[in-house]
């Protein structure tokens, strides 16, 4: 059992190619099923980053290969924790207010796809949310190398903040302009959709790598 869960910590070696693999099958899967949007998208960033901030203030501490970037004192530390929150909380309001209402308002197909992701009725979100999670709880449990940002502006943070322009313009400039390709059941349309967010899902795990060597004690 012993060389089972070390075979398996090696293995977490990879996991953001696993990462990326996950959210793609699922992401892709679900615009085959017409249940894709911008805010499905977006929304998806702002739970990744929530989870990952909640999961490594918890765990970081106790994993020996975790990085601290930019390491302060604790209270330092306690005020980026909550600052980073409380922006999180605002663009949540942001996010949903107008990326789920504003945005999809006068397409009623939009709207009622946006609010099943928003009150977890989507299955293919709420699996990439779960993934993430377990993912990211796993990591800590097998003590895998890995950087720890708090604060406003770390690399997932900036990811977000790329997403919610880059939605806005998909938004104000494609999928409205288009209004006839670019709905849920068009596939090729929401496959372009997708395009730029699985190349900001690929740039974060690439600017978040850690050194794969691993400390034992």
């Amino acid at each position: 059992m012993k060389r089972f869960f070390s075979l398996m910590g090696q293995q977490a070696r990879h996991y953001r190619q696993l990462d990326f693999l996950t959210f793609a099958v699922l992401t892709l899967l679900a615009v085959l099923s017409g249940q894709t949007t911008v805010f499905y998208l977006i929304y998806f960033f702002w739970w990744n980053e929530l989870v990952r901030v909640a999961m490594d203030r918890i765990y970081y501490k106790r994993n020996i290969n975790a990085v601290l970037v930019a390491d302060k004192n604790e209270k330092s530390r306690s005020v980026d924790f909550w600052g980073g929150l409380f922006l999180m909380g605002i663009y949540w309001v942001f996010i949903v207010v107008f990326f789920g209402f504003i945005a999809g308002w006068g397409s009623p197909e939009i709207t009622t796809a946006n609010m099943r992701v928003l009150f977890f009725q989507n299955w293919f979100f709420n699996g990439n949310v779960v993934f993430v999670l377990l993912e990211r709880l796993y990591l800590h449990k097998t003590q895998q190398p890995l950087k720890i940002h708090f604060g406003v502006f770390n690399p997932n943070a900036i990811v977000l903040h790329l997403s919610i322009i880059i939605g806005g313009v998909l938004m104000f400039f494609v999928v409205k302009g288009y209004p006839e390709i670019f709905t849920p059941e068009n596939r090729w349309g929401s496959v372009v959709i997708v395009l730029p967010f699985l190349l900001l899902r690929m740039l974060v795990n690439y600017m978040t790598v850690s050194s794969p060597k691993i400390r034992t004690g």
